[in-house]
């Protein structure tokens, strides 16, 4: 299916390109937000909805290297990594202190748990 035709599949990609690169810029601030899988997510929605802007972020000059190192080896930097895995652990916790069900506590757990699982499998730089 070619995307370049369906103006609001389109128009959906590209406003989820820009909400991620929002949330991945208030994660090079904020230090328990993390900046590189908001990045990767703003590069997959742009190549799918503006190639002008899927562009524009690979030649950013501090999200460009993200989305190469990922393209070209799959590798997630260390700090990356860790700093993922903390925002998972205290996201639950808080799940947790809120007084979640069990039900969402396990659902969001294997999430995490998966998510880490992939995240620390993949080469580190």
């Amino acid at each position: 299916m070619d995307f370049g035709e369906i103006i609001w599949v389109r128009i959906v990609f590209i406003a989820l390109a820009y909400l991620s690169v929002i949330i991945a810029a208030a994660g090079v601030i904020l230090p328990l937000l993390p900046t590189t899988p908001f990045v990767l997510l703003a590069a997959f929605f742009a190549s799918k909805g503006s190639p002008g802007f899927a562009q524009w972020l690979e030649h950013h000059p501090k999200f460009g290297p993200m989305i190469e190192r990922w393209r070209t080896g799959r590798a997630v930097p260390t700090h990356a990594k860790v700093l993922a895995c903390i925002t998972m652990v205290i996201s639950w916790a808080i799940l947790m202190v809120l007084g979640m069900s069990v039900a969402v506590l396990a659902i969001t757990g294997l999430l995490f748990a998966g998510i880490a699982s992939y995240l620390v499998t993949r080469p580190a730089l």
